[in-house]
């Protein structure tokens, strides 16, 4: 599949994006008409650039108020287009967006817009160049796709077709049926962007907030599929405004953007497959959901669409599940004493210290693994979240599929008699590696000096603090690497603002990463643990046990320093959920915060913050799903008062 990137993706001059989209491995580009003008490069050195950097020029974008004005005007418009047309000329270029008019179209006759887009089209003709007709969302007259292509087949002119772009698209809800009456070879252009499900003014909602694909709420498997199956064979192109994107490393999210089309891809692959196969009435396909991904298919058979007319060239993905749990959680520490100290007081057992390193040890609560890694003041200042394993049905495979899209490998040490242990980078520089499921205890920690399975405890989840320019980055990180599903986001309020919060899950709930944005955390988290302690917002480990109340006692009687929980949150409980007294007072006593829904009950504490990272002991009870939200706040505001002194 021929990928495409709309400079207005990306931050920087239109050198430097032409250099980042090449680097990142796109086949061609979009001009934005303002990179060009504001480049002091003439267009002739542009298009060399281009060319020395392997990239084609696909679009330039966008032509705009042209069509439905009256003839005076139209004539104006006409000569503008010819100017267009010589400037496209010396660049190379040979397609050009042309937007449904909405400034200046005073005409509400589609006679006369065919007309137009028709004589446009004979000028079109001489300079070789195709007209890539796209319906505004908000155009005057046309807003609709399916509008627009009524239009230019009626203009029935052989430089005149269509450009079908996701966000106008999905943003209006249209019914997405009409895609299939269009030909292939009438598509001239295809661009896709996501969004989140946002309740604001259409304009607004596409000038600042469209992502790439699987970072927002729509099904772009669905959307790209149907454009497929017209016989579309262009480019596949991202046109996404988004003002932190442009704000962000350009090559970063050009790696990002690209990250994102190949996963789509393979989506689009697996499922084009299984509607070939409902087609040919093989019951195998049935029941599949379109655009679910494609993490869960049979997706490693080589490239989709051979017997279903697919032009596009859809190259899958190896096939990778969910992962089944969390097998450790590594910290990194220049305070060995309080870490290890907390650990035991919450019940932890020290395991031993790594065979060949030994500023590496193993604790472990249950099947909770913790790895401690010691590291030199001057390294690194504080403790912080260094990495998280995953087991995972097949680490091979995963690996592979990290590095199809375009994940960064961890350099790893490691002796002759090491278990091979691969993982890559994640978007905030933590450490994400792929371990083996094998049902007992990892192979991994007989380099610890360490056997015997425990399961009365695990991981329940990961709390990861986010770089707000990267927060997308990351949801689309775990969505395409290792399947996990986006779940809706939520605002949880602080004393420094609102704290933006969505959880990334496996389907069976087995792992659970909720990924959140502090207002005050600016900087980009790229090497984790370079700032200085408070810098950054917190992050946690929570760990389920099968009684919360032994558990807090044990750390009472081990001296742990609880967070505590004001008296007023007491009193508020008891009217929310007119708890037994007895429950209640069990519960103020232990600092233990509690929350129920229709499914059960959810008790928890916390511990005080190291560096940035603290701990939560957690119970769920008769099928709780979910994290204690409402309580949220009322931990943001005791870790506030913490460490402000008070």
């Amino acid at each position: 599949m021929r990928t495409s990137i709309a400079t207005v993706c990306l931050s920087g001059t239109l050198e430097e994006k032409l250099h980042a989209a090449a680097r990142a491995g796109f086949d061609g580009v979009e001009i934005f008409e303002q990179d060009l003008l504001v480049s002091p490069d003439s267009p002739e050195t542009i298009a060399g650039l281009a060319r020395d950097l392997g990239l084609s020029l696909d679009l330039y974008q966008p032509f705009r108020d042209f069509e439905g004005v009256e003839e005076d005007r139209f004539q104006q418009n006409l000569v503008r287009a010819q100017k267009k047309f010589e400037l496209m000329t010396r660049l190379g270029m040979n397609t050009m967006l042309l937007c449904s008019n909405v400034g200046t179209a005073t005409i509400s006759d589609d006679g006369i817009v065919v007309e137009q887009l028709r004589r446009l089209g004979d000028l079109a003709q001489g300079y070789g160049i195709d007209v890539a007709y796209e319906a505004l969302a908000w155009g005057r007259f046309v807003s609709e796709y399916d509008h627009a292509w009524d239009l230019v087949r009626s203009a029935d002119h052989p430089r005149i077709g269509t450009c079908l772009d996701s966000f106008h698209i999905l943003s209006r809800e249209t019914d997405l049926s009409r895609i299939s009456e269009i030909p292939g070879e009438k598509i001239f252009f295809l661009q896709l962007a996501d969004a989140p499900a946002l309740s604001m003014d259409v304009l607004s909602w596409s000038r600042h907030h469209r992502v790439f694909p699987g970072e927002g709420a729509w099904d772009l498997t669905d959307f790209l599929t149907r454009a497929a199956l017209t016989g579309y064979a262009g480019p596949v192109s991202l046109e996404v405004f988004n003002d932190s994107f442009r704000q962000a490393d350009t090559q970063r999210t050009a790696v990002d953007g690209l990250r994102s089309l190949r996963w789509l891809e393979a989506s689009v692959a697996a499922d084009v497959d299984i509607r070939d196969v409902a087609a040919r009435g093989d019951d195998a396909g049935g029941g599949a959901r379109a655009g679910g991904g494609d993490a869960a298919r049979d997706d490693d058979a080589g490239a989709a669409g051979a017997g279903s007319g697919i032009a596009l060239d859809l190259q899958p993905l190896p096939r990778v599940a969910a992962p089944s749990g969390i097998d450790y959680v590594e910290l990194s520490t220049d305070d060995l004493g309080t870490l290890t100290r907390q650990l035991h007081q919450l019940g932890f057992r020290f395991i031993g210290f790594h065979r060949s390193k030994q500023h590496v040890q193993l604790w472990r609560r249950g099947s909770a693994r913790i790895i401690i890694t010691e590291v030199e003041p001057d390294s690194a200042r504080g403790t912080f979240l260094r990495g998280i394993g995953f087991e995972v049905a097949d680490a091979s495979a995963s690996m592979d599929r990290a590095s199809l899209l375009h994940a960064i490998e961890v350099p790893r040490e490691q002796t002759h008699n090491d278990e091979v242990l691969r993982g890559v980078f994640a978007p905030d520089g933590s450490e994400v590696f792929f371990h083996q499921t094998t049902g007992d205890d990892p192979v991994w920690i007989a380099e610890f000096g360490a056997g015997g399975v425990e399961r009365s405890s695990h991981i329940d989840h990961i709390n990861l603090a986010q770089p707000a320019h990267h927060y997308d980055e990351a949801v689309l990180f775990y969505t395409s690497l290792l399947a996990l599903e986006a779940q809706p986001s939520q605002d949880v309020p602080s004393p420094a603002g609102l704290v933006r919060s969505q959880v990334m899950s496996s389907p069976d709930g087995a792992v659970r990463i909720p990924l959140n944005v502090s207002p005050t955390r600016t900087a980009e988290v790229t090497d984790r643990g370079t700032g200085a302690v408070g810098e950054s917002y917190p992050e946690h480990v929570a760990v389920a046990c099968e009684d919360i109340f032994a558990a807090a006692a044990t750390a009472l009687a081990r001296g742990l320093d609880f967070l505590e929980v004001p008296q007023n949150y007491y009193e508020d409980l008891e009217a929310r959920f007119a708890l037994d007294p007895q429950l209640l007072e069990r519960l103020r006593e232990h600092n233990i915060l509690y929350d129920r829904d229709e499914g059960g009950e959810f008790l928890h504490f916390y511990t005080a913050t190291i560096g940035s990272v603290f701990f939560e002991m957690v119970e769920r009870r008769d099928g709780y799903r979910g994290y204690g939200a409402p309580d949220a706040p009322v931990r943001l505001a005791a870790q506030h008062r913490r460490n402000a002194g008070r």
